[in-house]
């Protein structure tokens, strides 16, 4: 039996400011629809594609959307930033509606779309529970009867009657997914907002919706960036690409095909001046491809191009590898001091090469910078990156945990960093 199904659904937007011209367009409308015309708007307007500057007032957000959803099912819908998933959220969850096609949905829906969406500021965390519970449609008589657990799931206990104004935003995630999550429906919807919690809650909710798929036979669609837990939640998943369904399959087959596609977003150029020494590129590519989602098992690049102006003794040239969440995790640098060739003037190329299984799945950031010992530092944050691990499988993901473990408490990271310079 379906619980859901999209036919031809559009959704189209009209940039700028809201309101601007309007009334004209209101009124252009009206006289083809008073004439059984076709809207003459829907005729115009660009694809999806936040890259790139069109010339059209319009924009399909989504456009000629078809797919079926069985009840029991646990969707992914993965995509780039800007390819429309939250806009199908929305579609699906009703809070708008399509320009064109139809939805069809079979049960109840349970949507968390926004942190705090339905909170009010100005009400304790107990006050909203119930408040938020009756805007998605439960009794008062079963919110009572799921309170206490709802409380303790979100672990705000302490809290629950402080207003929740005085939340922070990961407890305003916690209560409000805890609410979602507890309400008796056929179909629950969850964007990204999980990235708000911690590790630990991520986890917990990650399990429960499992629970929710698996065990309720309730339906679940899922939006994340995060491969690791789209793959090991979902079975089937909706790949968007620029606003339209670009495939629809096996999560872990639509999971690779995203990783192949995440193109151009893992190179800095410009230029950054001092007076000895000019920054003018950095980049993190894996196996030679300019990738920024790399395989657990690729071979890691991480360079920065340089020119020197000046002779400079003692120069270092270096970046950091943290975490998503911002915690340090590796450090390597030249520096001339350590018996290395110290650069003369004119262009370099310094390149580190990390080895397969370094990283784990997950988001990393990059931090570069170039200084000139107890005399001037350049570091500017438009020079930095950021990556994202993906794993086939989550056996190749505790694989490479462990060998990340190995390689970070056993070798130094500055050993285990092939250095090489071209001149």
């Amino acid at each position: 039996m379906l619980a859901l199904k999209a036919e031809n659904i559009s959704k189209q937007y009209r940039l700028g400011q809201v309101g601007t011209g309007t009334l004209s367009h209101d009124l252009n409308r009206f006289w083809h629809q008073i004439r059984g015309k076709e809207d003459p708007y829907l005729k115009i307007g660009e694809a999806n594609d936040r890259a790139t500057k069109g010339d059209s007032d319009y924009v399909w957000s989504l456009r000629d959307i078809n797919f079926e959803i069985e009840q029991g099912d646990a969707v992914g819908i993965i995509g780039r930033n800007g390819a429309g998933k939250s806009t199908l959220l929305k579609l699906l969850s009703k809070v708008t509606k399509p320009t064109t096609g139809k939805i069809y949905t079979n049960g109840r829906i349970a949507s968390l779309l926004e942190v705090g969406t339905g909170f009010h500021p100005e009400m304790t965390g107990r006050e909203n529970v119930f408040l938020n519970g009756a805007i998605l449609g439960m009794t008062r008589k079963e919110i009572t009867r799921k309170f206490d657990e709802i409380v303790d799931f979100s672990g705000v206990e302490r809290y629950i009657d402080t207003p929740v104004k005085r939340y922070s935003s990961g407890m305003y995630v916690r209560l409000a997914f805890a609410v979602a999550a507890h309400l008796e429906s056929e179909i629950l919807i969850v964007d990204e907002v999980l990235a708000v919690g911690d590790a630990e809650f991520q986890k917990k909710c990650l399990g429960k919706m499992g629970d929710v798929s698996k065990g309720e036979g309730r339906t679940v669609l899922f939006v994340s960036h995060n491969m690791s837990a789209v793959q090991k939640l979902c079975t089937s998943g909706i790949y968007l690409e620029n606003g339209m369904v670009k495939d629809v399959g096996d999560i872990n087959t639509l999971a690779l095909s995203y990783i192949d596609s995440a193109k151009n977003d893992n190179i800095w150029t410009g230029l950054v001046c001092s007076d000895n020494v000019n920054l003018y590129r950095t980049y993190v590519v894996s196996n030679a491809q300019n990738n920024s989602v790399f395989k657990v098992n690729d071979e890691i690049e991480v360079g920065f191009d340089i020119e020197i102006l000046k002779p400079i003794e003692g120069i270092v040239c270096g970046f950091n590898i943290l975490s998503g969440f911002g915690h340090p995790l590796l450090r390597a640098s030249y520096n001339d001091k350590n018996g290395l060739e110290t650069l003369p003037v004119g262009k370099h190329s310094l390149k580190f090469k990390i080895p397969p299984y370094t990283f784990a799945v997950g988001n990393y950031n990059i931090d570069f910078d170039i200084a000139i010992p107890y005399v001037k530092k350049i570091s500017t944050p438009e020079v930095n990156l950021s990556f994202e691990v993906a794993a086939k499988s989550e056996s190749e993901n505790k694989y490479a945990l462990e060998k990340s473990i190995d390689y970070n408490s056993i070798i130094r990271p500055h050993i285990f960093l092939e250095q090489s310079i071209k001149s």
